[in-house]
């Protein structure tokens, strides 16, 4: 968990970059930004850092050597030596400038913060922030005039909107620090180049990781593998997820040895899901732990999608929440019919 409320700014640079494939320009800063005024500190601190909400971590990777990686190295040199901000913002910048070739993406203003006192996981860190905005909102300005007021639009920065951002905390340098990331603007293909081309980053495998993975793992392995494999109707189906679901929510850490026996429990089952899992696992060139903590945050956000529903033609859905034996199954003379138990109707 991220807490920036006692965080300060020591340094800010600030550099314009361009879209490199438009032929537009790179202008570099040569002094770092001098903001003395209290309020306009505040406000920025709260632009840099409230977007990041999510406690979904990655970490600075390349597939040779981390060494390799540009912002890696250039982070890790700040952090050795704070006053080298201004340097090490400049091959930043030119780094992003160079990664930005794809005709959708738009210039703007490049942000390199070092940050005093963030607070990750109850520990107190330092932190180096890498922020681009690209948008710009427009803002009415009202001033007195002569005996009335006077109104003239402007633009400019919405500080409640962060469009790029990563918040590197200096920690697990040696795995490639813990990275938080936003990208609130591009969705498309060309939204690849902050994460992918500019940053380098790969999830963080911690108990968040493996927690949106299995989830992910189960569902795939219960609405689309076992229906081809095994004789299971809906309503099994819906009772198998109920019961993954409070696997999940009523525990604070998995164990696949348990999850195996008390949710899938048929010997034959447990098999194909342990080869699913390795395949799961292959295709993805991820690895999923059999023990970790359990993230609560990442079971309130893996349990949305994962929704026990029973989808009859056009006409009706049937959710089931509970015990799948208060639902019968059959056909008649008018065709098929659910036939659903209950106490009381609400």
């Amino acid at each position: 968990m991220i807490d920036t409320i006692k965080s300060n700014i020591h340094q800010i640079v600030l550099h314009k970059v361009g879209n490199r494939h438009e032929n537009e320009d790179i202008r570099i800063s040569h002094s770092v930004l001098n903001v003395e005024d209290v309020l306009t500190r505040m406000s920025l601190l709260k632009y840099f850092t409230n977007s990041f909400k999510s406690i979904e971590y990655f970490n600075f990777y390349h597939d040779i050597d981390i060494s390799m990686n540009e912002v890696f190295v250039c982070v890790r040199r700040i952090f050795d030596s704070p006053n080298d901000l201004l340097v090490q913002s400049v091959n930043l910048a030119k780094h992003l400038y160079e990664q930005s070739t794809h005709p959708k993406i738009k210039g703007g203003e490049f942000y390199v913060v070092y940050f005093k006192d963030c607070i990750l996981d109850g520990k107190t860190v330092d932190a180096v922030g890498i922020f681009k905005s690209e948008n710009k909102d427009t803002f009415l300005k009202v001033y007195p005039a002569n005996d009335g007021f006077e109104i003239e639009s402007q633009q400019g920065v919405n500080i409640n909107k962060m469009d790029k951002g990563c918040l590197v905390f200096n920690v697990e340098k040696e795995n490639g620090y813990a990275v938080a990331v936003v990208d609130n603007t591009n969705k498309g293909i060309e939204a690849q180049y902050w994460m992918d081309d500019f940053l380098h980053v790969r999830p963080r495998k911690d108990e968040y990781f493996n927690t949106q993975n299995l989830l992910s793992l189960c569902k795939n392995f219960i609405k689309n593998e076992l229906p081809q494999h095994f004789d299971m109707s809906k309503a099994d189906q819906a009772d198998f997820i109920n019961k993954s679901v409070t696997f999940f929510k009523e525990r604070e850490a998995f164990d696949m040895s348990e999850f195996a026996n008390e949710v899938i429990r048929q010997k034959d089952i447990i098999e194909h899901f342990n080869s699913f899992k390795s395949a799961y696992q292959k295709e993805r060139e991820i690895e999923i732990a059999d023990n970790f903590p359990i993230s609560e945050s990442a079971v309130k956000k893996g349990t949305r999608n994962l929704r026990s529903i029973i989808k009859l033609d056009k006409n009706f859905h049937i959710y089931v929440h509970g015990n799948s034996n208060l639902i019968e199954q059959g056909v008649d003379e008018k065709g098929k019919f659910y036939k659903v138990y209950y106490q009381e109707e609400s």
